[in-house]
């Protein structure tokens, strides 16, 4: 009785180690936090198979895959980053488009600041005083970071703006910076600003999308990825998943 209990026990753990091995590692552009995270539970929900969700700098993970990192799926918030990997051999192919995305001006509240869209009020706090501090994702690697950048070019505000930034490693510690008081507000995505734990933190308009580079996001399997990864990939291009990303504020490749 003993040795079959033993035997039971080395297949269990066997099985468990196998299910551990299989399961797919999704890196994820850091403006997809809570939308992924819901998309991530009802693929769960659905196929009883739970992914691991890493979130960060598109940029940051880009560089992580070309030194091999263990990533399966990759979902940019720049679709360049997924062309570099396919040109360098990492991925299955050149993937797919799965969202556009979109960015404003978020002010928390009590801040001197007003959320203005076309950035006017930000041009008078830079000049009367009123901006200490303004949040916006790091440029050299994340894409928000970048298109945030181009909107206070096009603004003519840059060279001005540029000794009052506070720069976040990815677009999800711009937002906390923008919203916690640390700063008078920043740019941020609008995915991030629709999530209810972030919407009640202050005030967001958007900023008008021909003032910077649309923000083209592509997913991509990596090579030699699990078979769940190719399932989650498939999984996004159906109409659930898809209501999850459009509610955050995420418009459709093919909308």
């Amino acid at each position: 009785m003993k040795s079959f209990k033993l035997i039971a026990s080395f297949f269990i753990v066997l099985l468990s180690t196998q299910a551990m091995a299989e399961r797919a590692t999704v890196a994820a552009a850091s403006d997809l936090k809570f939308a992924i995270e819901e998309v991530a539970a009802l693929f769960e929900q659905q196929t009883g198979q739970q992914l691991r969700l890493v979130f960060g700098s598109s940029g940051n993970f880009k560089t992580q895959i070309l030194q091999g990192a263990p990533f399966h799926v990759f979902m940019s918030a720049d679709e360049n980053f997924v062309f570099e990997l396919a040109k360098a051999g990492k991925t299955q192919d050149q993937g797919r488009i799965y969202a556009i995305g979109r960015i404003g001006i978020m002010v928390p509240h009590q801040s001197p600041l007003k959320a203005d869209g076309e950035l006017t009020d930000l041009t008078k706090a830079i000049t009367d005083g009123r901006l200490k501090k303004f949040a916006i994702a790091n440029p050299e690697h994340a894409p928000y970071g970048t298109r945030a950048m181009e909107a206070l070019q096009y603004a003519e505000l840059w060279q001005s703006i540029q000794p009052k930034l506070v720069y976040g490693e990815n677009i999800s510690q711009a937002a906390q910076f923008a919203t916690s008081g640390s700063t008078q507000g920043g740019i941020i995505a609008l995915s991030l600003a629709l999530a209810p734990q972030v919407a009640k933190l202050g005030e967001f308009e958007l900023i008008p999308e021909h003032w910077h580079q649309p923000l083209i996001q592509r997913m991509v399997v990596i090579k030699d990825a699990p078979p769940m990864a190719q399932q989650f990939y498939d999984f996004l291009a159906t109409p659930p998943a898809q209501d999850i990303m459009v509610r955050y504020g995420f418009a459709m490749p093919d909308a």
